[in-house]
């Protein structure tokens, strides 16, 4: 399964953008879509997930009610919506696919996107 994030790039604090995740080459059988996001000089951290086959999402405290995942069947793709963003929210992004269980755990994920990036300004 390949993953290509599209939609990253430079926002002003308090500014939106949408990411989008195109899965090809394959599918999964795991039902766990996620993303996640990793700032300079930090490590790797969950953002959202998403159960591809009931729709239930999951957020990270720290993005609860600013960023929305949703999912697109039709296109097998994944987007994030990301609002009210922060200076905070500067990292790469990284969308994932496949996992099974605990899809705040990055272990848990079968395949990862290249990344994007992100830079809020203040």
């Amino acid at each position: 399964v390949q993953l290509v994030e599209t939609g990253g790039g430079t926002v002003q604090d308090g500014g939106s953008l949408r990411l989008g995740c195109v899965a090809s080459r394959g599918t999964t059988n795991n039902p766990g879509k996620g993303w996640f996001r990793q700032g300079p000089g930090k490590e790797v951290e969950f953002v959202a997930a998403i159960n591809w086959s009931t729709g239930r999402t999951l957020y990270a405290d720290s993005v609860r009610g600013r960023f929305a995942i949703s999912r697109d069947n039709d296109k097998n793709a994944v987007h994030l919506q990301m609002n009210n963003l922060k200076p905070e929210d500067t990292a790469v992004y990284y969308c994932a696919a496949g996992a099974f269980n605990d899809f705040r755990n990055r272990d848990e994920y079968e395949y990862w996107g290249q990344g994007t990036q992100v830079t809020v300004s203040s």
